[in-house]
């Protein structure tokens, strides 16, 4: 299975260090190993493969050489610019991690200029169009929704499989990763925390309501919910307000990048799963073509709420709502496009009769339709 990213890595292999990250088991060693037929591996995870690295002992007559998890080693970035920086390029060095590599300031010296990242997320809609051509997109959605976007559980496609799957995923993560990283001890704490998010995915989220809940501080909150989003366990999406008059919430909202865990009806999961999709397309629009864009949602003093707002340079391109049936379009349009008068307007639907347009340029469209060909002006 080749990834969406593929192509526009090995464009880049011979110019800069390559730094992929995104969430754990999303492939990232796979399409490592598949970039080319010849190549030296390295997992910091490994004993024999550490003392390698300590002694910078890898074959240098190999294109490629690829250093799995190397933000586990202390001072990887000085390490790594020091390599870069008195032998250069080639061999084509690429670097994975499951956590967010550009994160950790405190490792040592930056990378600035010497590198690309990319991220590399789970499949989605479009991802799943380009290999499997499916006959039925409203299946494979019913499947992404049920078994959330991971390769293994997806390609898979059972209950069985992927509820094991899922527990040992997060065990990992928790008990391995985060302790190994952050040096976390509030384990059952953080646990429980996941557990709340899953039941409150598209609603805002108070700090002090889950500090509240789980007997701690606003403060550790925040932080613990910063590890999460480092390590790839869900995104944040902020408010934005930017010129919009009584536009004063401020409270974030938290999506799971495996849409599967999230616990609520069919319409949440549906949210979580276009909003996964959208963060992966403005990942790849930054990290492949330069492009800038962000994922916002809007709520006004009154309550209107419009589910997601996407910009270009800050400046909003796209209102989306998502819903499960509705063939009726949101008047919260109309509330909110007097703030942009040209703004594309578009209400995605699971269940739909007939697509629709109207005389404010707003469109309902098919959800299925819409998360395979995901463009936007």
């Amino acid at each position: 299975m080749k990834r969406y990213l593929t192509e526009y890595i090995q464009e880049d292999l011979n110019r800069k260090i390559i730094l992929l990250t995104g969430p754990r088991q999303t492939g990232k060693t796979t399409l490592s190993k598949m970039l080319e037929n010849d190549f030296d591996y390295f997992n910091y995870d490994n004993i024999d493969d550490r003392l390698s690295l300590q002694e910078k002992s890898w074959d240098r007559s190999k294109p490629l050489i690829i250093f799995d998890e190397l933000h586990k080693l202390k001072n990887w970035k000085s390490w790594l610019k020091g390599i870069y920086d008195t032998e250069g390029i080639p061999p084509s060095i690429l670097v994975t991690g499951s956590a967010k590599l550009d994160t950790y300031k405190k490792v040592g010296d930056s990378l600035a200029g010497r590198f690309f990242q990319f991220r590399i997320h789970p499949l989605d809609l479009k991802e799943i169009h380009t290999f499997l051509k499916p006959d039925d997109l409203e299946a494979e959605l019913d499947k992404l929704l049920a078994f959330g976007g991971f390769p293994e559980p997806f390609l898979i496609g059972t209950n069985r499989f992927y509820n094991r799957w899922k527990k040992s995923h997060l065990d990992i993560i928790l008990k391995q990763d985060l302790i190994d990283l952050e040096n976390v001890q509030q384990i059952t704490q953080i646990e429980t925390l996941i557990q709340l998010l899953k039941h409150r995915v598209g609603s805002p989220v108070s700090y002090s309501s889950l500090a509240q809940d789980l007997q701690c501080s606003d403060k550790t909150v925040k932080r613990w919910l910063t590890i999460l989003e480092n390590m790839y366990v869900l995104f944040k999406v902020s408010p934005f307000h930017k010129n919009i008059a009584r536009a004063i919430q401020k409270t974030p909202k938290f999506y799971f990048y495996d849409t599967g865990q999230v616990l609520g009806d069919q319409g949440v999961k549906l949210e979580n799963a276009v909003a996964c999709a959208i963060q992966k397309e403005l990942h790849f629009r930054e990290d492949c073509l330069g492009e800038e864009g962000k994922l916002y949602y809007l709520k006004n003093k009154d309550g209107r709420e419009i589910d997601f707002c996407i910009t270009a340079n800050n400046i909003p391109s796209l209102l989306l709502e998502v819903k499960w049936k509705d063939n009726s379009l949101s008047p919260n349009f109309e509330i909110f496009k007097k703030f942009f008068p040209n703004i594309k307007m578009i209400q995605v639907s699971k269940e739909l009769d007939r697509e629709k347009t109207f005389p404010n340029g707003a469109e309902i469209r098919s959800a299925s339709k819409w998360l395979t060909e995901l463009h936007w002006a």
